[in-house]
């Protein structure tokens, strides 16, 4: 992967994120970190 497509990937999933706070209004970031903590949960239980 070279510097400017994970640029783009970047500024991409940022917008998305702006997008969805400003116009959207469905949380997706609330969303993902609630499903992040239950992954490292599960994660730290198989440890």
């Amino acid at each position: 992967m070279t510097n400017t497509i994970a640029i783009w990937i970047v500024v991409l999933i940022a917008g998305f994120f702006l997008l969805d706070h400003f116009v959207l209004h469905l949380d997706a970031a609330l969303f993902l970190a609630r499903k992040g903590l239950l992954a490292l949960d599960y994660l730290a239980f198989w440890r």
